[in-house]
Parts: C-alpha cells; sequence; structure tokens
C-alpha cells in the first residue's frame, strides 16, 4: 500500500460533475452549488450521493480495481442499494461482528489488520466508513443469494466429470495487443483518467495516439506488442482483454503511477491445455544515475548476472520477487508480461530508474497457495508423505463441486440483480 495520495477528484464540484459525466444529463442545482452530499442518483427512493461515489472510486483506485473507477464506483452503489433493499424485503441483516470480520477477513488479504488496513487508505483520503459501507454491502448481498438460491444449486457427478475433463482440455490462448499508456503527474490519477477518456473518445487511429501520448517504450510501435500468452497478463486485465472484440479499444485501466487502455489486434486458440496460473520470479535492481543501460543489458543472461552487481553496488539495490501473476502489482505484471527470461526493461518507479528482468515463468497446473515470496533463506522442510491417488481425486472433485456450485450461484445472482435494475425506479433527481 503506497503512501502516495491519489486523487480522482478533489473538489465535491468535481464529484458532483462525475454524475453528470457518467448520466449524460444536466448536473442538479444542489450539485451545481458544490454540495457533497447533493445528490446524484435516487434508486427507489435511496439516494446515492456525490461524496459516496467520489469515496467509492477512490477506494477502487486504492484497491487497482480493474475499469474505469468512476462508473464502477457508481454502478457499484446502484448494485448496493438494490442488494440492501432485497435484503429488507427477506428481512435479512448482518451484525457488527460479521462486518467486523468481514473487514479483518478483507484486510487479510493484503497482509494487515483492519485497523492498519483503514490508517493504509486513510493516507489515501478513504473514509473507514467507505470501507466499512463496502464490506457491510458485500455481506449483506451474499446472504440474499444464499438464501433465494443456496438450496437450488444441486452439482451431479456427472458435472464434475465433465468440468475436470474440460480443465484437461482447455485451450491455450495468445492475444495481440497494442496498449497506450497515460503517467500519472503528481498524484493526479484524475487527470490521467481523463486523458485516457479523451482519447479513446477522440482517436480513431489507435496506433497514431500511442505514438503520441503514451509513454510505453512500445509508443515508437504505435503501442502494438508481441504475441503473448494471455496467462502472461494480470488476471483482471486478462479478462477485460477477452471480452473486448477485435480492434475494440478498453476502458481505462488504472495501474500504479499510469492509466492504460488496450486495443484488441488478434486472438488464438491451440490445443495445449491452458495453465490454471503462471508463477513468476523477476528481480528489481535500482540503477545508478548515468548508468549505461544497453550495455548492462546486453552482458545480462540472466537473473544471477544481476548478484555480483549488487554485491559490488549495494546488495540492498536488488530485489527478488517470486509470485503468482495474481499477486504482482498490476505495473509489474504489464511489464513483465512480453518478457522472456532473462530479459529486462527499464520502469520508473517513482523518480528512480528501475531495472526489471524476468528470472522464470512456471505455468501451474492447479490453483496456487498464497505464494508471495521475496528471496530470504529458508530451513528445510520437514518430509511429509505426499498424498494417495485416491486423495488427489477426492481433493480435485471437491475443489469441482465448489467451484461449479460457486459459479451457478454467481449466474443467478448476476441475473437477479438484474431482475431488480429493470424493476427499479433509477433516476438522477
Amino acid at each position: 500500500m503506497t503512501a502516495r495520495r491519489m486523487t480522482l477528484m478533489t473538489t465535491p464540484l468535481k464529484a458532483a460533475l462525475l454524475g453528470a459525466l457518467l448520466l449524460g444529463t444536466a448536473l442538479p442545482a444542489t450539485a451545481q452549488d458544490g454540495n457533497p452530499f447533493a445528490p446524484v442518483l435516487v434508486v427507489n427512493g435511496s439516494v446515492v450521493s456525490a461524496y459516496e461515489v467520489e469515496q467509492r472510486a477512490l477506494f477502487l483506485q486504492v484497491l487497482r480495481a480493474p475499469g474505469d473507477p468512476a462508473e464502477e464506483a457508481l454502478k457499484g452503489l446502484t448494485e448496493d442499494r438494490l442488494g440492501a433493499q432485497a435484503a429488507d424485503a427477506l428481512n435479512l441483516s448482518v451484525t457488527a461482528e460479521q462486518v467486523l470480520a468481514g473487514m479483518t477477513e478483507f484486510a487479510a488479504r493484503a497482509n494487515l489488520s483492519a485497523e492498519d488496513f483503514v490508517k493504509a487508505i486513510a493516507e489515501e483520503g478513504v473514509a473507514p466508513e467507505t470501507f466499512r459501507d463496502f464490506v457491510t454491502a458485500g455481506l449483506i448481498w451474499r446472504e440474499v443469494v444464499r438464501t433465494k438460491f443456496g438450496g437450488t444449486v444441486k452439482i451431479s457427478d456427472v458435472q464434475i466429470d465433465r468440468a475436470l475433463a474440460d480443465k484437461l482440455r482447455k485451450p491455450s490462448v495468445k492475444v495481440l495487443l497494442s496498449e497506450l499508456v497515460v503517467p500519472v503527474q503528481d498524484g493526479d490519477v484524475g487527470a490521467a483518467l481523463e486523458t485516457a477518456r479523451q482519447i479513446k473518445a477522440q482517436s480513431g487511429n489507435f496506433g497514431a495516439a500511442a505514438r503520441q501520448y503514451s509513454a510505453s517504450p512500445s509508443a515508437d510501435r504505435g503501442g502494438r506488442l508481441d504475441w503473448m500468452p494471455l496467462e502472461n497478463l494480470p488476471p483482471a486485465i486478462a479478462g477485460q482483454v477477452l471480452a473486448l472484440a477485435s480492434g475494440e479499444v478498453s476502458d481505462p485501466v488504472v495501474v500504479p503511477n499510469a492509466v492504460v487502455l488496450f486495443q484488441l489486434n488478434g486472438l488464438s486458440e491451440a490445443e495445449a491445455a491452458s495453465p490454471v496460473s503462471v508463477r513468476v520470479e523477476y528481480a528489481e535492481f535500482a540503477l545508478a544515475p548515468g548508468a549505461d543501460v544497453a550495455s548492462m543489458q546486453a552482458g545480462f543472461d540472466g537473473c544471477d548476472d544481476l548478484y555480483p552487481l549488487a554485491r559490488d553496488q549495494g546488495a540492498d539495490r536488488l530485489r527478488v520477487t517470486t509470485a503468482t501473476m495474481a499477486e504482482i502489482p498490476a505495473n509489474t505484471g504489464l511489464a513483465l508480461a512480453p518478457l522472456d527470461a532473462g530479459e529486462s526493461v527499464v520502469v520508473d518507479r517513482g523518480g528512480v530508474a528501475v531495472l526489471l528482468m524476468l528470472c522464470a515463468r512456471t505455468p501451474l497446473p492447479e490453483a496456487p497457495e498464497d505464494t508471495a515470496t521475496t528471496e530470504v533463506a529458508a530451513a528445510p522442510a520437514e518430509p511429509v508423505e505426499p498424498p494417495t491417488a485416491e486423495e488427489l481425486d477426492a481433493a480435485a472433485r471437491q475443489a469441482a463441486l465448489s467451484e461449479l456450485g460457486n459459479q451457478r450461484l454467481a449466474l443467478l445472482a448476476d441475473a437477479y440483480m438484474e431482475e431488480l435494475r429493470s424493476e427499479a425506479i433509477i433516476k438522477q433527481p
């Protein structure tokens, strides 16, 4: 969690402008007057304020959530209102203890306590109530889904067999992308987002726009990247890329210190099985001012070549990390995506030039446990008996059952939310 303050909107008026921007209509008088609690949307009589939209968008930025934070904020708050109203109709609620447990569980994903997580997001301008309301809404919606559909989901042995077979046949997907990277200046993510939106709206030639605006090394090539396996990308970004039609440009994607647009130029599938996840090992070496990077890169065959350099120039300048693509920052994942083992690229980290090198990329056929590690000598583990074939089969079937059940519930939940949305009276005041 960075201590740099990110500001999507720095005044109440800008927050109110967000509602008008998304809805394409005139601002309410109270919002025009700069009232931070001016209603931006009314969902079945329940008000969504400009302040809530601003806070939720800022919270999504801190989480590095995919998509346009402003649009996702308004969508999420609308769904929160609909979910709460559905819970009221079913006489469902959550306790303060459940909310605290949910906040603790959420914070643990960042290896923080709930208290430390609240302090960390406060440094980014996010109020504790925003986090609490976000968790509460999720818990309430989960109770609604369980109550309405929990007893209706039945998974047969035949479905489990088919799921396991399909996982083995899952094709390997490669994508051909172009990228346009808008850097964040002085911590103003909102300005970078607005620039990205304007580029997408006004540019009919993505390559020309990339040459003019992109801060990526690919700018000279019109943003074009080489073919790469889909799993090389951070999972959240891979999902957005797959949703694009050929030639279509994505919504702005917020990553640390930048906002990125992607254009899908091509997609291919091969018969080889695609891994469930990918683990990468990569090195970050802080460069001295004026370092001859080209000469250094020419002399490198792999990450092992960095250790002698680190001993000569300071071991604290070298950091080697092993993690899955889902665990590393999105900007690091994007920089590593086109690299082969031993290849490197120079990235900017807060004004410091850092040599980022891919040491290894390992496909994982099964979903991994939490794996993020930095290079630390470890004591040898105690020997354990390997699981039997029967135990492995039972574990695989249980995992498939859980995955199929969650997928079915998610589909039912999405359909129910769309039903609630279609029946709701949603208007701008």
